[in-house]
């Protein structure tokens, strides 16, 4: 009360006055948190669990080919030129368009887009002269990529923030934005949702796949379906590391019979689904397959970022991190290009992350560490 307050009836008028004050105040307080709460961006993943080994998935088994695959390709760093005061971001979205052009999607020069303005789908020719780029503002966190027969420009964004994310965008090759799966900056479990898209891939007949669910033991690892208009046709996959399981689905392919190939990066494996969701055959010879890409030979191109010796995030001993290569027809690895990183154990990624091939068969894989998209080109 202030100094000098004359009687005991202002004196409790004044007190009245102050709690009225403090009421006020405190629901103002309240507001604004919730709407700090609600505003808050979903950017950075929850904090992972602390695995052991009896919770991890089984190793993927070793053989006395493991590792050992010749490789035939001559590797470039600094291919591609991009714009003066533009650096590349961490990237794991890279296709190869029907003119040979290379289309990659960064991460706006750092590893997340939620408050940037630039463009971070970028087109670059057959020579890496960059040539334009289009989707500012529209993403959050650019994952999975696919470029289709006509040439347009798939993205799934893998995070959530800021009213963006959480999404599957279609864009025509000038930038138009065609189509959207999902509800920008939405997460959930509903057919019309996703929680982490991680990749899209479109089948001859115009059906889409989408892959869903990021991190593991988060409750969601499945695959959706929808025709070439974005109708929901049906979707599987339950997490797990058991044989019909998922966890992470990372990757999709599709090979020349239309058999869908995911990498399920948790479990150290490529399944192999017919378009309808039955579960054909497990490959483990693969890696932990954090991207994948099938060409028009049926060559199975298997980007492994992860694998690492230490129990927890990313355990698979014994297997190096790489791209390897080999025919789905009879599923052997012919060619491994093996990672440079000398200290693959003391980081949650390195190398390759997406993965596209020309029709030269020249490989291209998008560096989420280096910030960087590789060239490797087959050695004569």
């Amino acid at each position: 009360m202030p100094p000098g307050t004359p009687n005991t009836a202002a004196r409790m008028i004044w007190g009245m006055d102050m709690m009225k004050r403090l009421f006020v105040a405190a629901l103002l307080l309240a507001g604004t948190s919730a709407a700090a709460q609600q505003a808050a961006p979903a950017a950075s993943a929850p904090p992972r669990p602390v695995w052991t080994v009896d919770t991890l998935p089984k190793p993927a088994p070793l053989t006395a080919e493991t590792n050992k695959q010749p490789n035939r390709y001559q590797t470039d760093l600094g291919f591609f030129k991009l714009p003066p005061g533009r650096t590349m971001g961490s990237t794991s979205a890279v296709g190869v368009d029907s003119r040979g052009h290379i289309w990659i999607a960064d991460r706006c020069g750092a590893n997340n887009c939620a408050t940037s303005s630039l463009d971070p789908i970028m087109e670059f020719d057959a020579q890496g002269n960059f040539i334009k780029a289009f989707g500012g503002g529209l993403t959050v966190f650019p994952h999975g990529f696919y470029i289709d027969a006509k040439d347009n420009i798939w993205l799934t964004d893998a995070r959530a923030a800021n009213g963006k994310g959480a999404t599957v965008m279609k864009f025509s090759p000038d930038g138009k934005l065609l189509m959207t799966l999902g509800k920008p900056g939405v997460q959930g479990k509903g057919t019309d949702v996703f929680t982490e898209p991680n990749a899209v891939i479109v089948a001859k007949n115009g059906d889409i796949f989408v892959s869903d669910g990021h991190e593991a033991d988060r409750g969601v690892a499945r695959i959706l379906k929808y025709d070439a208009n974005g109708k929901f046709l049906m979707q599987w996959g339950q997490p797990g590391k058991g044989p019909n399981d998922l966890e992470v689905p990372h990757a999709l392919a599709l090979d020349s019979k239309g058999l869908l190939y995911v990498g399920d990066r948790w479990n150290n494996r490529v399944q192999v689904y017919t378009q309808q969701g039955k579960l054909l055959k497990s490959w483990y010879q693969f890696g932990r397959p954090s991207g994948l890409f099938i060409d028009g030979n049926d060559i199975l191109y298997s980007a492994d970022s992860e694998s690492r010796r230490p129990v927890g995030y990313g355990y698979n001993p014994g297997w190096q991190r790489g791209i390897r290569i080999g025919s789905v027809k009879d599923g052997k690895v012919t060619a491994f290009i093996p990672d440079t990183e000398p200290n693959p154990d003391g980081g949650a990624t390195s190398n390759a992350e997406g993965i596209t091939v020309d029709k030269n068969g020249v490989i291209y894989g998008a560096q989420v560490k280096e910030r960087l998209v590789a060239r490797h080109v087959p050695v004569k």
